[in-house]
């Protein structure tokens, strides 16, 4: 599967003639929504674009999953990488279901220097020559391509979102398209993972009874921890539902609901305050909540022209945070400074249209509090950063450097750092936490690990 790259997507012909006799084409950057391609034409991937790429899937395609946070290292820049992920599928039938809990080990890439050390060729690579012995001792002692563990527990239905307690990573939440929001120990499952290093499905599937079990009235997606292992769970009639645990294995949930949204809860975010919580509807609107006032919203807004799908909350920023970054059915992406709310100013800080498709999953990154990574429908995962700004007098020498052959696309905005294709209707993606700049994304066709080169 062919794969794009913002600045480092290559435009070849495909032709019948060897290399030898036929002349070799200048290398063409590609715009995604911006170039057409030819009946006789095709992408190709650079790979030179990532310090690490790699897929894999674990059967039946997967809406949702977390990354589990493991006891490996806080802050992990070696090769190989060893990481942990619940997922849930989506089965043909029901009862073939299951939450996959999997290990990947192995996960091989490049550690390149922030600043070239010797001369580079016009798009900034070292030559072929030096790039493949640098390939070579990056990953000299890895052997073969990434492992992957998984072991399955039963589940009624498909599984709409789940979500991995922050400190306790064995505790999970699921959320089924049957109504139900199940609360799971799998705590056995990862130390087996942990325990041994045998690739593939380890036995058949564990039929596991859930540490607690709640009907809504419909399905939903919309589910989020906080710290103090508060569980929000959002549905499509509009509520939501706050679980405060009474011990280390229940939850007592309020049977009055949060309502206030005039259309289903599509999401639920945790500010890094332990009682204030946000949330984002179909009817076009974001919430601002507070558990300790819960007749209505402190605040609430019209965020976009369509259903907003998505939030996400910059936690990296700290306790103080007031930044909330949105994404639409209409493909658009805002970032809202809620100060500005409070004082009745307009709250957009940042606003792009760039993608066309619905907005599937927008994520800050944890080691950049103005960068954040964004899923859509148009089979693109896109990361931005806030803080980049067009210098026309920089892009002006990078132009007479490389001779005129290689510009900046001037209907891309500058805040668009990397472009990455090739997976089938991706739905859900996460920075991993203690891996800095690992995203893993999964699609109808799988799951992607990537970490590009320029973040």
């Amino acid at each position: 599967m062919t794969r794009c790259i913002k600045h480092r997507q290559r435009k070849t012909k495909k032709r019948s003639e060897s290399s030898s006799s036929v002349p070799q084409l200048p290398v063409k950057v590609w715009q995604p929504g911006v170039d057409r391609l030819e009946e006789d034409e095709e992408l190709q991937c650079d790979p030179s674009a990532y310090n690490s790429l790699h897929a894999f899937h674990i059967g039946w395609p997967c809406l949702s999953f977390d990354i589990v946070r493991d006891t490996s290292g806080l802050v992990r820049k070696e090769f190989p990488h060893t990481v942990y992920f619940m997922a849930g599928t989506q089965a043909e039938k029901p009862s073939w279901n299951s939450i996959g809990i999997f290990k990947v080990s192995n996960i091989s890439g490049k550690t390149r220097e922030p600043v070239p050390n010797h001369e580079t060729d016009d798009f900034g690579m070292d030559s072929e020559d030096s790039d493949s012995e640098d390939d070579s001792e990056d990953e000299e002692g890895v052997v073969g391509g990434p492992n992957l563990q998984l072991r399955k527990v039963t589940h009624e239905g498909c599984i709409n979102r789940i979500r991995s307690m922050p400190h306790k990573p064995h505790i999970c939440a699921s959320w089924g398209d049957c109504g139900h929001v199940q609360i799971w120990d799998m705590s056995s499952h990862l130390k087996a993972l942990a325990e041994t290093e045998t690739e593939g499905v380890q036995g058949d599937d564990v039929a596991q009874v859930p540490l607690q079990k709640f009907k809504h009235k419909d399905e939903g997606y919309a589910i989020d921890w906080n710290p103090h292992a508060c569980l929000l769970s959002g549905d499509c009639n509009n509520n939501i539902y706050l679980w405060e645990p009474t011990s280390a294995a229940t939850w007592n949930i309020d049977q009055t609901p949060f309502t206030g949204h005039t259309g289903s809860v599509e999401d639920l975010q945790w500010s890094p305050k332990p009682d204030v919580f946000a949330s984002c509807s179909v009817d076009k609107s974001i919430a601002i909540w507070d558990t300790r006032c819960r007749r209505s919203p402190r605040l609430t807004f019209i965020a976009h022209n369509a259903d907003v799908n998505v939030i996400s909350w910059n936690r990296s920023a700290g306790y103080t945070s007031n930044l909330l970054a949105s994404g639409s059915d209409d493909g658009s992406i805002s970032v809202h400074d809620l100060r500005s709310l409070q004082e009745g100013k307009d709250p957009v800080v940042a606003h792009f249209e760039y993608h066309k498709h619905p907005i599937t999953s927008i994520e800050w990154n944890p080691d950049n509090t103005s960068s954040f990574a964004v899923s859509s429908s148009d089979n693109q995962l896109t990361i931005w950063d806030l803080s980049v700004e067009r210098d026309e007098e920089e892009e002006a020498e990078f132009i007479a450097r490389n001779q005129g052959q290689v510009r900046a696309p001037e209907d891309l905005p500058p805040q668009l750092l990397f472009i990455h294709q090739g997976q089938k209707y991706p739905k859900e993606l996460h920075w991993h936490p203690k891996i800095p700049g690992m995203i893993v994304s999964t699609a109808a066709d799988g799951f992607n690990v990537l970490m590009p080169s320029n973040i």
